[in-house]
């Protein structure tokens, strides 16, 4: 996806398609499962069993983006300003957010309570209507992401002014308000999965990534093949034990989750490092897809949940070889498919118009007042 503040780089839409690639594939395991279909058990597969470190890999990334922003509009002497860098976000967020709502408040008339529309700005907490059904069950991040945009501004004003130290304060701050939490919640994994005190800390180390990429940025480039296997073989042994260790939805308490979310954004960190140093082009239909697949990966993400659960109700298992695990990559293979076709028809029809409306959110720094001296 284009923006109005950073010049284009591939190589962010093509992570943005292997975040939401990655739900998508977490979600597809859990329905096919339902249907009765073979588990895959091996933790080594646990990108696709634990495919929702998707979401780590999305708010990691965020983090790195928008500092890279910042950095360049600093470089430039130019500052963010507040109220354009949020009516940006808004055009980008509200217009699919608000329809995936109003179709989760429809699906829940009958329950609906006038005070549930709060629930538009904390879809990640008690019973959001939105997490009432798989149809619009993805919509929980979206209020973390605009919890960030919210105070993005002022963190990276002041990460530039006191550098990587301030943010590695705060990060020494979540770690005390995780161990905090776990000694007063019973269900702490699912907190430390979709809360402020759980999640905060990757946009974070996003950040910290985009500081240190700008630090580094020439030998990164110079090891960026070599990095990009270490840290991809970190992801997977992390999601590897974390299946074996604590799996997500299993244990409703562990303190292997305390640190997770840290853990898991900093391998996504590494391989956001690697991936945007790399310099190397795929062939070109494979890097066009895969940054299409970027660039509606927000409609991808948002809408997969609704169409996979649609085709296992009225679909279900399909058999056509014999073979459980080909039939299982055909069913991928064609939901994938109609997901990415309805994903493309959510961008155009939905985000596209509201996209055009962004605008610059960078200005020239205004100098400061001389102040007298006696």
């Amino acid at each position: 996806m284009h923006s109005l503040n950073l010049q284009y780089n591939p190589r962010i839409d093509q992570l943005r398609w292997l975040a939401a690639t990655l739900v998508f594939l977490f979600h597809f395991q859990l329905e096919y499962r339902g249907l009765g279909g073979p588990a895959l058990t091996s933790p080594w597969g646990a990108l696709v069993t634990e495919g929702h470190t998707g979401v780590g890999l999305f708010f990691t990334l965020s983090g790195f983006l928008f500092m890279q922003i910042a950095i360049v509009q600093a470089g430039a002497n130019r500052q963010i300003v507040y109220a354009d860098f949020l009516r940006n976000r808004v055009l980008r967020i509200l217009p699919l957010y608000l329809t995936i709502f109003l179709v989760a408040t429809s699906i829940g008339r009958d329950n609906f309570q006038p005070q549930d529309l709060l629930y538009l700005f904390a879809t990640n907490l008690g019973h959001a209507p939105t997490s009432g059904t798989p149809v619009t069950g993805a919509a929980w991040t979206i209020s973390l992401e605009f919890l960030f945009y919210l105070v993005f501004p002022f963190l990276a004003r002041f990460a530039l002014e006191r550098g990587k130290r301030y943010l590695l304060q705060l990060l020494a701050l979540m770690a005390f308000f995780k161990l905090a939490a776990y000694t007063v919640n019973d269900n702490s994994t699912l907190m430390y999965f979709c809360t402020f005190v759980g999640r905060f800390d990757q946009f974070l180390i996003g950040m910290l990534a985009a500081m240190l990429y700008q630090q580094q940025q020439q030998r990164l480039q110079r090891h960026a093949p070599w990095l990009l296997l270490l840290a991809a073989a970190l992801i997977v042994w992390e999601t590897a034990s974390m299946h074996r260790l604590a799996p997500f939805g299993a244990t409703p308490r562990s303190a292997f989750w305390i640190f997770w979310s840290m853990a898991e954004s900093a391998g996504w960190a590494a391989v956001i490092l690697a991936w945007v140093a790399f310099q190397p082009r795929l062939p070109q239909t494979v890097e066009r897809l895969m940054c299409h697949g970027g660039q509606v990966s927000f409609s991808f993400y948002l809408l997969h949940m609704g169409l996979l659960h649609l085709l296992a109700q009225r679909v279900g298992l399909l058999h056509p070889t014999g073979n459980g695990w080909v039939d299982a990559a055909i069913m991928i293979a064609l939901s994938y498919g109609a997901t990415w076709a309805l994903a493309t028809l959510s961008y155009n029809s939905i985000e596209e118009p509201f996209l055009r409306m962004r605008r610059r959110y960078g200005a020239e720094k205004t100098a400061a007042p001389a102040t007298l001296t006696r």
